[in-house]
């Protein structure tokens, strides 16, 4: 094993002796490092004095951990380019030949330049966050608990990894250095969208929650550097100059895929989609698990986020029921198509988040109905209201309808981010996709959409009522 290890450890200490002998990249890594903490730190100052002088010190004390994330984050950001550069930029300078022809193989050759990558931007974000926390204990006498500073290092580690992962398969898969630098900003934003979500988690202290943001980010750091390493071909590296977007041979593909061998709808119905099915029969039983988990873990979240028990009141549920039976128009034919577009939307959007994350967004947007369910489940047996009276007036009569397609759709999700990270044998990257998008595309028009258009039926016309009939109403 260390034997086949050496060659990586070979390749990443030429490359990082190289870009370290490279003016332009160690002058932005040393100016991010030096001065740019400083800057946080001295604003840190002022904005806790700010804040304290009108009375709100808390906000002020939020400001210096979250200032901290920041100095490890934006090293890692800049120091980017160098990932990019990784593949595509020595074969524009045509100085990879060499290192392709070489016997080293493919995994190695792969691991050897993304861990290179990989060294300047952690390097800088660990020197930054030291030389902010030098200052702010200089300044204002802070000092993050143990346990902070442990998470800050590792989202920095994680958030680290996951850019350069993402961009040396950017850089591996792309004929130019212009074309690399445009898809970046596929890394850049969704990591700056989850930044923003993290920095909500810093100012409410609720630090406990970054360990799922560092476990999450490591599980897709994961999957891009299986990605990498499946799809790596020297081969097509050397040989491929541009890419040519051809939509009709996307289409052909596509359309193809989605019919099958099937001649009429009733046999595309009976052997295309049940054989979908099938090749998605360990998507679904894994999505079913993640459901029964999520709904767990919500119930076991309704103790410690408690609702006052006046929230379960039978008398209140009954009068609540007649009142909206009376004047919510959801509650009639007409909130029918309101009901199943809002879920068409949320499925759609599941499916968009999924395609850019490996599936993984996209089942935690499935996952959280079924995690509110537990909670409110839950929450209703703490207060004493029998949790089986609630699922069974409230959640299984469209529940019946709806969770099957929630899974359903959840297992060709994952099948589409599976897609990318295992290659499929005989076919492109964009060829497998495009059929697992087609197999998507089988499933969600002939079983999503029909089971969706039932249970918003059943929400509306018979759930309520027979809430109603079940509660005493």
């Amino acid at each position: 094993m260390f034997t086949k290890l050496h060659p990586v450890y070979v390749i990443t200490r030429r490359e990082v002796r190289d870009q370290f002998r490279d003016w332009r990249i160690i002058v932005p890594i040393v100016l991010l490092t030096a001065f740019f903490p400083w800057i946080l730190n001295f604003t840190a100052g002022r904005l806790s004095e700010f804040m304290h002088s009108y009375g709100a010190p808390l906000v002020g004390d939020r400001l210096i951990p979250f200032m901290l994330m920041m100095v490890g984050f934006f090293p890692i950001t800049v120091s980017l380019v160098i990932a990019l550069e990784s593949f595509v930029g020595e074969k524009e300078r045509r100085s990879i030949e060499p290192l392709l022809s070489s016997p080293l193989e493919g995994w190695q050759l792969y691991l050897g330049k993304l861990l290179a990558a990989l060294v300047a931007p952690l390097l800088a974000s660990y020197l930054g966050t030291a030389v902010y926390l030098v200052g702010v204990n200089w300044s204002v006498g802070w000092r993050p608990p143990a346990v902070l500073l442990v998470q800050i290092i590792a989202l920095a580690t994680v958030q680290g990894l996951v850019m350069v992962s993402g961009a040396v398969v950017v850089s591996s898969q792309t004929t130019s250095v212009r074309a690399a630098n445009l898809l970046a900003s596929f890394i850049i934003v969704p990591m700056a969208l989850l930044i923003e979500g993290e920095s909500l988690v810093m100012f409410w202290a609720r630090y406990d929650v970054l360990w799922w943001s560092i476990l999450g980010q490591l599980v897709i750091a994961g999957l891009l550097v299986r990605m990498g390493v499946s799809h790596f071909n020297r081969e097509e590296l050397l040989g491929r100059e541009l890419d040519v977007l051809n939509l009709r041979w996307g289409w052909r593909v596509f359309r193809n895929a989605f019919v099958g061998e099937a001649h009429s709808p009733g046999e595309w119905f009976r052997r295309e989609v049940r054989q979908t099915l099938r090749r998605q029969a360990l998507p679904l039983v894994v999505v079913f698990v993640l459901l029964v988990i999520s709904m767990v873990a919500g119930a076991s979240q309704a103790r410690v986020f408690v609702l006052p028990r006046e929230a379960f009141d039978l008398e209140n549920f009954r009068q609540s029921l007649q009142t909206g039976l009376k004047s919510i128009p959801m509650f009639s034919v007409g909130g029918v198509p309101a009901i199943w577009f809002h879920n068409l939307r949320a499925l759609a959007l599941a499916t968009l988040m999924g395609i850019f994350t490996f599936g993984v967004l996209g089942l935690l947007v499935i996952m959280f109905p079924l995690f509110a369910i537990g909670y409110f489940a839950g929450a209703a047996a703490g207060a004493g209201f029998p949790p089986g009276l609630f699922l069974l007036a409230f959640i299984i009569p469209h529940g019946i309808l709806e969770i099957p397609a929630l899974i359903i759709v959840g297992g060709a999700i994952l099948r589409l981010g599976g897609t990318l990270v295992a290659p499929a044998k005989g076919k492109t990257i964009g060829e497998a996709w495009l059929v697992a998008m087609a197999d998507w595309a089988r499933v969600f028009i002939a079983l999503v959409v029909p089971l969706l258009l039932g249970a918003a039926a059943i929400e509306a016309l018979v759930t309520p009522r027979l809430a109603q009939i079940i509660l005493g109403g």
